[in-house]
């Protein structure tokens, strides 16, 4: 009973999520939603400010999501470094299904609420996972204007919560290990633990000195945990830790973190705001979490003072490369093909994001979308000059915030010309599965595969599953003249692949030259290339 009641559970998020495309889903960016909570309590944010100071509780009240009410839900404030007492600005962690276990606005049980600190723009969280989504299982956000006893509390960034619902719909799991990776910076290390090592998984020999760097959000999974740090700590010679973590994933993660300068995260000083979870086949997968202070916002990297204005821009593209107290960075990078990948990985988020300046256009309609939600906001941190002057500007004297569109600006001019990223990859320039031939009765039974290459791919490699849920395999094609391709060294790769009695394939291919990497389809993370044995023998 178990198995189909999870099967429909399954069928309904994809419903939800095909669905979620509509206007009226809560992370449509065509809008500015509404978010209107009701309390009995006149002092409800003194009593907000005690529960939060005093443990986890939350506030009964009731919620009005897009004019769908709620009762019996629960709130409380959220944010360690944002949360201020008697602050009236404070973020939110809605809970709708504080008392009602089935209770959810669009299969969404949790909102979580974002004050936007330190962004006079209010578009860096925003426009920050709309990018990270075209590469990596990342949240969604969006704007709400919220209301609490009917009074406007101020404009505030809806995140998707990477709660039960979010794995189910990106992992096909909820019950493995998911782990948050930001230290409560309040609190140290027990005595005889490593000090000020935060959430760069580095490895401990007790249990106990992990718990104060991480929070467990699922049942189990401290060994879990311990068993990545230490496949890292043990990886001396460019060893393949793909059985452990979601390499590809991972390197995405870090190379969005360095492009666009968000240093409040694993790639700066506290090594933090990411979430791992464990997937199916038993790799962990890096999710990036709190992007307020990207775009150069937080400015530490974690070796000295805070980077100036012309640091931020000329952040070393392998930052952190040799450096032991961040090993999923030093030690992934140990290894020649991961470097590779991942410089590939950071010169395609630049050039499909920043050559073309693509960026500043989106910046700008959420700032016309916002604009007038921002303005009549009575609890704003940033002034509506701030706010309208945040994109090419430095705000503040004191914090000194970079504006978008001047930072990347000269960081995209400045990465494009690094000898790191001048490598054009090679191009795939056909990909065919190839068919009975003509007039002939042989049937075929197998997948051969070739492959059409420009630029110099020195090696290509198809990736394959016969199941949407099995882990991918993979295997090398050549040029030789003898493998289902063309004449020897004609820059046609070819090969098979056996059905073993699977009628479907699903697949992407991966070409190399000695400095670059290029995919096909190029956005292979979420859209594969599919063949049938039943459309070859027609």
């Amino acid at each position: 009973m178990k198995k189909f009641t999870f099967f429909f559970f399954i069928l309904f998020l994809a419903l939800s999520n095909s669905f979620g495309q509509d206007k009226d889903d809560l992370y449509n960016l065509d809008q500015v939603h509404e978010i209107r909570l009701e309390f009995k309590q006149d002092n409800w944010a003194s009593v907000m400010d005690s529960l939060r100071l005093y443990g986890n509780g939350l506030l009964k009240g009731i919620a009005k999501v897009d004019g769908k009410e709620y009762v019996d839900i629960g709130v409380r404030y959220r944010g360690n470094r944002s949360f201020r007492i008697g602050n009236k600005r404070n973020a939110l962690h809605i809970k709708l299904d504080h008392q009602d276990a089935k209770q959810n606005h669009q299969g969404y049980q949790t909102l979580k609420l974002s004050n936007a600190l330190r962004d006079p723009s209010m578009v860096r969280e925003v426009l920050g996972y709309e990018i990270a989504g075209k590469y990596m299982i990342a949240p969604r956000a969006s704007y709400s204007r919220v209301y609490v006893n009917n009074e406007y509390y101020g404009l505030f960034i809806n995140i998707e919560a990477i709660d039960d619902n979010f794995l189910t719909k990106n992992f096909q799991s909820n019950e493995n290990t998911l782990i948050k990776c930001t230290p409560d910076l309040s609190k140290k290390s027990p005595e005889g633990c490593k000090q000020n090592i935060f959430s760069s998984l580095e490895y401990e020999e007790n249990m106990e000195c992990y718990k104060s760097n991480y929070e467990l959000k699922s049942e189990e999974g401290w060994n879990d945990l311990a068993s990545l740090a230490n496949a890292l700590y043990k990886n001396k010679n460019n060893g393949d830790l793909s059985k452990v973590l979601d390499v590809d994933a991972t390197l995405w993660m870090l190379a969005f973190n360095n492009v666009v300068v968000n240093l409040s995260s694993y790639s700066g000083q506290y090594s933090q705001n990411y979430y791992l979870y464990k997937n199916n086949h038993g790799r962990f997968v890096p999710m990036l979490w709190d992007l307020n202070l990207a775009f150069g916002s937080f400015k530490n990297t974690g070796d000295g003072s805070d980077l100036s204005y012309k640091e931020l821009i000329k952040l070393d593209p392998l930052l952190h490369v040799d450096n032991p107290y961040k090993p999923l960075i030093s030690q992934l990078m140990k290894n020649p093909s991961y470097k590779k990948t991942y410089l590939s990985h950071m010169r395609t988020i630049l050039y499909d994001n920043f050559m073309d300046n693509s960026y500043e256009q989106r910046a700008k309609e959420l700032q016309k979308l916002v604009q007038q939600a921002f303005s009549n906001d009575p609890n704003k941190t940033y002034t509506s000059g701030d706010f309208e002057r945040s994109l090419y500007s430095t705000i503040g004297r004191r914090s000194k915030i970079p504006g978008i569109y001047s930072l990347m600006n000269k960081r995209a001019k400045f990465l494009k010309k690094h000898k790191s990223l001048g490598a054009i990859p090679p191009t795939i320039t056909e990909v065919a599965v190839l068919g009975r031939e003509r007039y002939s009765n042989a049937r075929v039974n197998d997948f051969k595969i070739q492959v059409k290459t420009a630029n110099k791919a020195k090696q290509v490699k198809v990736y394959y599953r016969f199941r949407s849920v099995a882990d991918f395999k993979m295997v090398y094609l050549k040029d030789d003249g003898d493998s289902n391709d063309e004449a020897k060294g004609d820059d046609i790769f070819g090969g098979m692949i056996a059905s073993n009695g699977n009628e479907t394939i699903e697949y992407y291919v991966v070409a190399e030259n000695p400095l670059s990497v290029g995919y096909e389809p190029a956005n292979y993370m979420f859209e594969l290339r599919k063949a049938s044995l039943k459309e070859l023998n027609n």
